[in-house]
């Protein structure tokens, strides 16, 4: 995720990096992803009743 996008989504929901979610690095989609500690992943989930949705989750160790 860009930084501009990053600051955009903090300030839409008022938080600061810390209080999103964590993945760990050693997660296998981390992994494939091949994301670094401190990036945030943005993971876009289909349901047949909400639609498409996201999520975003910090990657740390």
């Amino acid at each position: 995720m860009l930084k501009e996008e990053l600051d955009q989504l903090l300030s839409k929901y008022n938080i600061v990096i810390k209080d999103l979610p964590k993945i760990k690095v050693n997660d296998p989609a981390v992994k494939l992803l091949d994301a670094k500690e401190g990036d945030v992943l943005e993971i876009k989930r289909s349901s047949k009743t909400a639609g498409q949705y996201n999520y975003y989750r910090l990657v740390v160790k």
